[in-house]
């Protein structure tokens, strides 16, 4: 193996390379946009010399590593300095810095860009290493899985067909192997790497959808019907807990919002069956055909895991796809102690899965698998320029043959280094590790007299709120309540010193914990408590006083 000589990086980046023409203008000052638009031939051919410096190749293999490493270490130093998930600092600012960019004038090398990004970017990120950041699905991301987002930028493989990808196309299909038999999926599975849970979602219901009009398309009375006449009648059933995305992919997929029946739940959130017995046998009651239940591994408030085997019954017995969203949960079937939460979880027609969640990736790094690989082929279009359909005759493995994208990143490397450098039981560990943090601060929540927990954590968020308990014996009204806490969540961002989420409850406000971060602590998340506390002593204190003295006026009056 040839070894890249040590390189000095600032020399490297500045430079002119020694074989362009001697005494014509620095790379910088060429593509500062100084050109006019008559510039002389000449000068254009410098300029383009220039800017042959910056491209990926053998010659600039050690540019291209002083660079990197620029950047690189720029980051790790940034990190190592921040004692905070976030600066706080406001929309308008950050707009204001953006705006003063002149870009169509470049800066003269790799250090001053980067210097500048610690002002536009890197400065003020939220960090979600951070052990103070509790706010939305948003994971701590491994080092290999970095490595592998570094290698995987610089080939660029486009994973859509063999010959853009060769290799990568083996690794992607090898890891949804992986995945399936994870998720006991059977021998026929397939699947495709995507963006995120909500692209997964909406191939699964697009190929739901696709196999639905299949059917309608058998009844002699549909015939000659064209796609938006067939749709007219197709309902999907789901939790009211379940993801937006499903509401979105029937509006997208030409259903309308209205086709998506929600479905109530018990009381730990998870999908009541009963209650989709009744909705589903009352649509097919009154003509409706129910295209497909959709249950929910993991929801995103709650972390509930639907009953997935009374469901799957149900979806079964009038013949409606049965999907599971475990873009949350699916970091599941690497767990060393959670795994029977999944039980069930093989009965599903498609299942969506995010790396880039319990699985500790870098975004974006999602799967959607089907049980029936065949079925994959209501999404395939073939392109003479691309994809021809003698390549699917030939077997050549054109992933987009799979995927409603074409051009695609080799996201699967991640997971592969992942796989390769820590192992699967080492994911697993940190996911147990942030599920168990949850039901010790859960335990926390539920003792403290001015807290509300909404319910028990199931696996890394808690719902709950500050209401609490008056002098009087009784707790701070409702109303109260919940003007309060959205505040409480407003301050404590704008101090940087903490970021958690928040969400509704029966239309009532409430904040959120998503914990994800195996090195957390009770202690990290009892301070994030403490300052919840403390914001809500203060605004409670304001508001109290301003209700006081509007009372107050109301009488003089």
């Amino acid at each position: 193996m040839t070894l890249l000589p040590d390189v000095d990086e600032t020399r490297v980046d500045q430079e002119t390379d020694a074989g362009y023409p001697a005494g014509v203008a620095t790379a910088g000052s060429r593509l500062r946009g100084n050109l006019s638009p008559d510039v002389d031939f000449g000068a254009g051919v410098e300029l383009a010399l220039a800017a042959s410096n910056h491209l990926f190749n053998a010659r600039n293999a050690p540019r291209y590593v002083a660079q990197v490493l620029q950047g690189v270490n720029a980051v790790a130093t940034k990190l190592e300095r921040t004692s905070q998930p976030f600066t706080g600092v406001g929309p308008a600012e950050m707009k204001s810095r953006v705006d003063a960019v002149d870009l169509d004038r470049p800066l003269p090398d790799t250090a001053a860009a980067l210097d500048e990004l610690q002002d536009t970017y890197l400065r003020d990120a939220v960090y979600f290493h951070d052990a103070k950041y509790a706010a939305h699905l948003n994971c701590p991301v491994v080092i290999p899985a970095l490595v592998g987002e570094a290698v995987l930028s610089a080939v660029n493989s486009s994973m859509d067909t063999w010959d853009q990808s060769a290799g990568a196309t083996m690794i992607e299909r090898r890891l949804i192997d992986w995945t399936a038999d994870r998720l006991q999926l059977g021998s026929e599975a397939d699947g495709v790497f995507t963006s995120g849970g909500s692209q997964s979602n909406f191939q699964a219901l697009l190929i739901a959808r696709n196999h639905a009009v299949a059917e309608l398309r058998l009844d002699p009375a549909n015939a000659g019907l064209r796609l938006p006449a067939l749709l007219d009648k197709l309902r999907i059933f789901t939790s009211e807990d379940s993801h937006f995305s499903i509401r979105k992919s029937a509006s997208m997929l030409g259903l309308g919002f209205d086709a998506v029946v929600s479905v109530g739940c018990a009381a730990d959130h998870r999908m009541d069956p009963a209650a989709l017995a009744e909705a589903i046998a009352a649509a097919h009651a009154a003509g409706l055909v129910p295209m497909a239940v959709v249950a929910t591994a993991g929801t995103t408030d709650f972390g509930a895991v639907d009953p997935f085997t009374e469901l799957a019954a149900l979806a079964r017995g009038y013949g409606a796809w049965f999907h599971v969203d475990a873009a949350y949960g699916g970091g599941l079937i690497v767990s060393n102690r959670y795994r029977h939460l999944l039980d069930g979880i093989r009965l599903a027609d498609s299942v969506t899965v995010d790396f880039h969640k319990t699985f500790f990736q870098p975004v974006s790094s999602s799967a959607i698998l089907v049980r029936d690989g065949g079925m994959l082929r209501h999404v395939t279009y073939y392109a003479d320029y691309l994809n021809p359909e003698a390549a699917a005759r030939a077997e050549i493995p054109n992933q987009v043959d799979k995927s409603i994208q074409t051009t695609r990143r080799f996201d699967a490397l991640k997971l592969w280094l992942t796989l390769r450098i820590m192992g699967a039981d080492a994911i697993g560990a940190l996911l147990d590790e942030a599920i168990d943090l949850a039901a010790r601060v859960g335990t926390v929540l539920s003792a403290d007299p001015d807290f509300e927990l909404a319910a028990e954590p199931q696996l890394s968020t808690l719902v709950f709120r500050y209401r609490p308990v008056l002098a009087d014996g009784t707790r701070l009204s409702e109303d109260l309540a919940d003007s309060l806490n959205p505040a409480i969540r407003a301050a404590i961002f704008a101090s940087g010193e903490a970021v958690m989420a928040g969400t509704k409850v029966a239309d009532r406000h409430f904040l959120k914990f998503t914990l994800l971060n195996a090195e957390a602590t009770l202690e990290d998340i009892r301070e994030i408590i403490e300052l919840v506390r403390r914001a809500g002593e203060s605004l409670a204190g304001t508001a109290t006083a301003g209700e006081s003295a509007a009372a107050a006026r109301e009488a003089h009056a």
